[in-house]
């Protein structure tokens, strides 16, 4: 039940019929909980019960140290809390990683260890996140816990639960304190917010992916201008499919009087790798920063530390995102990458300020190349095919490029149009809608740009993770 399709529109309105028709708050909320379950159901009923046993430990957890006087027993359920979540997320998504990699050691030897048929539970890195920033926010004091019921939301809200935005527990929880009421004007704002990140996903996303797709399953058919092309098309993909999904996420929370921080801001702007985090999937950069880089000390034990803590960072925010050695190797990239404009910017830009257009320009060309480069790793099946890409792209030769070669220009206006219809979230309702009309033309664009969705649409890109 993705957000671009019927299903989804059909289970939307019969959940926001119900908040509007209820009067009673605990139980609008309990019409949440349980719609959000069966949301999660669709995709595999298997998994519910996971969610559930992974809600209740870190709900004891969080109990168990908010009530503890020492010290040494408050870490104690803070340890046996993380340890839990990540055995979880390491069981269903590391282990034949893993083994698999201690299989290309141990085959010299004679020896492999055999693999498990394990299915992926959708969502389960950021479902990771979510419990385990509750039960450490409760520890360091920032919040108390709340009810069972409202930590159960705080995991499995709808808009969210498959691939974000990380909900922070201190911005989320204070809300299931107030009454859901359904608005004229969150509807008519957040319709707008969901429309947005359906044209993204669906007039844009969904038809790059024609282009791509053919270019990376076989990059030596075609030339390297055509495979730059590709990796320029991707990365409009991505953020197009990332940030529409969270524009659909956050319309939909919004169309039901809940706030969702924004997730992007136009991040192909940049002009740094340190910029670009700030704008690109923030929800899990600030989360990254919060939980994990301060954790391990951030820039408290000077700069080499701080250094290595930042690669660190980026090399399990490269893994979070994937069982496979290219990921990793794309966080590492982002990692040093990250490093150098920190020496660089201490070194250089704090001693002599540059503010010339041509720097400017340059310095936004140099990390979007980079960017687009880095891509490759995350979008390849494997090490090895990212470096067929890559070999390609720098590489001249006479191949052929295909029908790509007309689009050269639609798909450069792209990365702009991109950054277009990804304005700034507190900018979306420019137009202003008031009445019920508002409501009857936001249903007929939606009810358009439905019927031109393509035949096969593209799943999330970000659901696999």
């Amino acid at each position: 039940m993705i957000f671009s399709s019927w299903e989804y529109l059909l289970f939307f309105a019969v959940m926001l019929i119900l908040l509007s028709t209820i009067k009673i708050h605990a139980l609008k909320k309990a019409v949440l909980l349980i719609g959000s379950y069966y949301f999660y159901s669709v995709w595999d009923y298997r998994f519910v019960l996971l969610v559930i046993v992974m809600t209740l430990i870190n709900h004891v957890s969080a109990v168990s140290i908010d009530r503890a006087t020492e010290a040494a027993v408050r870490k104690r359920w803070l340890i046996f809390s993380v340890i839990a979540n990540l055995t979880i997320l390491g069981f269903f998504k590391y282990f034949n990683f893993f083994i698999d990699s201690a299989n290309g050691l141990l085959d010299q030897f004679g020896m492999t260890f055999p693999l498990l048929s394990i299915v992926l539970p959708v969502g389960i890195s950021f479902i990771t996140f979510e419990v385990m920033s509750y039960t450490i926010d409760v520890y360091k004091r920032d919040i108390k816990p709340s009810s069972i019921w409202d930590f159960s939301l705080l995991i499995v809200f709808f808009p969210h639960l498959i691939a974000g935005p990380i909900l922070k527990p201190r911005h989320f929880l204070p809300q299931m304190a107030r009454d859901i009421v359904i608005k004229r004007s969150n509807l008519i704002e957040g319709g707008q917010i969901f429309i947005f990140g359906l044209v993204k996903k669906i007039i844009i996303a969904d038809h790059m992916a024609m282009f791509v797709d053919p270019v990376f399953a076989s990059p030596g058919e075609y030339s390297p201008l055509t495979v730059w092309l590709a990796v320029i098309a991707y990365a409009v993909q991505i953020y197009c499919d990332f940030s529409g999904y969270s524009d659909m996420a956050i319309g939909s929370a919004k169309c039901m009087g809940i706030d969702i921080p924004r997730n992007f801001n136009m991040p192909y702007l940049s002009r740094s790798v340190t910029e670009f985090w700030r704008r690109w999937h923030i929800s899990l950069s600030s989360w990254l920063r919060e939980y994990l880089y301060f954790s391990l000390g951030g820039n408290r034990k000077g700069p080499i530390r701080a250094n290595i803590n930042l690669i660190l960072v980026m090399l399990l925010g490269g893994l979070w995102h994937g069982a496979s050695w290219n990921f990793v190797f794309w966080g590492l990239l982002h990692g040093l990458a990250l490093v150098i404009h920190k020496l660089y910017f201490n070194h250089v830009l704090k001693k002599q300020e540059i503010n010339h257009w041509l720097y400017r320009t340059a310095a936004w060309a140099l990390t979007f190349v980079f960017v687009c480069i880095t891509w490759v790793f995350f979008r390849s099946q494997s090490f090895e095919h990212s470096w067929l890409v890559l070999r390609k792209m720098f590489l001249i030769d006479t191949g052929g490029l295909m029908w790509f070669y007309p689009y050269l220009g639609f798909v450069l206006v792209l990365v702009l149009a991109g950054h277009i219809v990804g304005v700034r979230l507190k900018d979306y309702p420019r137009v202003k809608l008031t009445t019920f009309g508002g409501l009857f033309i936001l249903f007929f664009v939606l009810l358009a740009l439905l019927l031109l969705m393509p035949t096969a649409s593209t799943p999330f890109i970000y659901f696999q993770f």
